[in-house]
């Protein structure tokens, strides 16, 4: 099993502020482009990886838990490529600029287990903020709620609300 006190993880008062990716922004070229310094591009792998533990906080929004699950868990060939969570964790582990000791070679896999491992009680934690009728649906098709949360993130606030409104017409 990982041990994940092997990542701490900083306080945000403990890391450089965010100014120099403000002032890349604002001091973009005429054609768009933005030239990134290495340590940015680092803190931003960093800041990816570190909203994974938003997973554990039974008040981020289920839509918010699922894209960071499709992000964590994608296909193994996309796994290479920049940004990916595979990557963010092997940059942050390993560069000189991140802002955690340097760790070394991480096994994502092993990362993604541990995830795995504390994923049902993550969901639930969300779910049990839901109506009863809310969680069953989400049990019985979760796909077709994750293709509507896809296409619209307030999908699933919008029928807890339509439905508090307008009550159950078949209750």
């Amino acid at each position: 099993m990982l041990n994940l006190s092997a990542f701490p993880i900083p306080s945000p008062s403990a890391l450089p502020t965010s100014a120099p990716v403000a002032e890349a922004l604002l001091l973009a070229d005429d054609d768009g482009t933005v030239e990134w310094e290495e340590e940015e591009i680092v803190l931003l792998h960093w800041r990816l990886l570190k909203a994974v533990a938003e997973l554990g906080d039974p008040a981020t929004p289920l839509e918010d838990k699922l894209d960071m699950l499709r992000w964590v868990f994608t296909e193994r060939e996309k796994e290479s490529r920049p940004f990916s969570f595979a990557n963010c964790i092997q940059v942050v582990a390993c560069s000189p600029l991140s802002p955690l000791p340097y760790i070394g070679q991480v096994d994502a896999d092993a990362v993604k287990e541990a995830i795995r491992g504390q994923l049902q009680a993550w969901l639930q934690a969300t779910l049990n903020r839901y109506p009863a009728w809310v969680r069953e649906a989400v049990q019985r098709h979760p796909e077709w709620i994750a293709r509507h949360l896809e296409k619209n993130p307030q999908w699933l606030n919008q029928q807890v609300r339509q439905r508090f409104t307008q009550g159950d017409l078949f209750a």
